[in-house]
């Protein structure tokens, strides 16, 4: 019987070592359909073109510094840039078998009527294409979207506006019936290209786009975003009239979903849906951030233990709103503060924030900063 340690040894053995800079075998698939997605529209960064030579053999400088040095972040998914406006996009590799009904999903809400709706916050399928010779392989062109956490909030109605769009949005899915089944902090997203009109380095996002310099961004109130769900590969969309619907437990990203821990047996994803967002709320702001405590009554009944006793997404919405209705002027124009900070970042930040706020006073810039 072949030992764990033999298993091992042999996996490695088998992993090909690169160079500095190189291309890793997770990219091979990228630089083999380059001259295919050319064909259709889309060209990618000159790392995946045919005959690529590394720009630093002939400059000598760090290949890390240089564009085309920096290696892909996931491998499912690679930046392009559309031939036909120039537009940067994202291309996401998509197994069928395993993910049955990912191009479904995305098809109901990149469709009309729900995308013209703002109240949708589903990221935009541009196109699906078929690749080559792997019928079960299928590239979902999509906008170029950034974490939503990058560049800091800065103010608690920066937050406040994060809120209102993420529980839109997936009232917006529960309203069709469709539940994210793995809504959590990673799979909502932000339009970068209001804050970052000149862009930046799509795999490595403090960068401008062509290396050498970070790139330069403005806050979400003086430049107002939209928030969107990504990757529908657990979603699903059910029949009303079948009744409320039962799934076995699948896990997502967030492992501490209650329902998941002590049993298999079949539940309502809508209920844990709601866990998702308020768990995400928990994590990423009440529990490192001053400033938005006000929130905590609804995140507590949204992450029960029990499913049956968190609210609708519906009651979500309706106690938000009672919430954002009371929360004054300068309440909102106040500044979300880490609880980490020290004594020389606070009150650097402190005194930035004051003149950033009279700016935004004087160019009549609106405490939530809604697009």
């Amino acid at each position: 019987m072949t030992s764990i340690t033999e298993v091992a040894k042999v996996d490695l053995a088998s992993i090909p070592i690169v160079g500095p800079g190189e291309l890793r075998p997770t990219e091979y698939f990228w630089r083999d359909l380059q001259p295919w997605l050319a064909e259709h529209g889309y060209m990618l960064r000159p790392r995946y073109r045919p005959g690529w030579i590394p720009s630093w053999e002939a400059t000598g400088l760090y290949y890390r510094k240089c564009e085309d040095g920096i290696t892909i972040t996931y491998p499912q998914v690679l930046d392009a840039t559309r031939i036909s406006d120039g537009e940067i996009v994202a291309l996401k590799k998509v197994s069928i078998s395993l993910h049955p009904y990912e191009v479904e999903i995305g098809h109901i809400f990149s469709s009309e009527p729900s995308s013209l709706d703002h109240r949708n916050h589903c990221v935009p399928i541009y196109e699906v294409l078929q690749v080559p010779d792997q019928d079960d392989i299928v590239l979902l062109v999509m906008p170029l979207l950034r974490d939503y956490k990058e560049p800091r909030f800065q103010t608690v109605g920066e937050a406040v506006e994060y809120f209102r769009q993420v529980f839109e949005g997936l009232q917006y899915m529960h309203e069709h019936h469709v539940a994210h089944r793995d809504c959590m902090d990673l799979n909502i997203m932000m339009d970068p290209k209001p804050l970052y009109p000149r862009l930046y380095h799509p795999q490595s996002d403090l960068q401008s786009l062509k290396m050498g310099k970070l790139a330069k961004h403005y806050t979400r109130t003086a430049r107002p975003t939209r928030y969107y769900f990504i990757d529908f590969g657990l979603s699903r969309k059910y029949n009303p009239d079948d009744g409320p619907p039962r799934e076995d437990p699948i896990w997502g990203g967030d492992k501490t979903v209650p329902e998941f821990q002590t049993s298999d047996d079949p539940c309502d994803p809508f209920p844990t849906d709601i866990y998702y967002l308020g768990n995400m709320i928990r994590e990423d702001f009440l529990q490192p951030l001053f400033g938005v405590e006000f929130m905590k009554p609804l995140v507590d009944d949204m992450v029960q233990d029990d499913p049956a006793r968190r609210p609708t997404i519906n009651e979500v919405v309706t106690r938000f709103e009672e919430i954002r209705r009371k929360l004054g002027y300068w309440k909102l124009r106040s500044r979300l503060a880490e609880k980490d900070e020290d004594s020389v970042i606070r009150t650097y930040r402190r005194v930035r924030h004051f003149f950033r706020t009279i700016g935004y006073i004087v160019t009549w810039r609106s405490p939530m900063p809604t697009p």
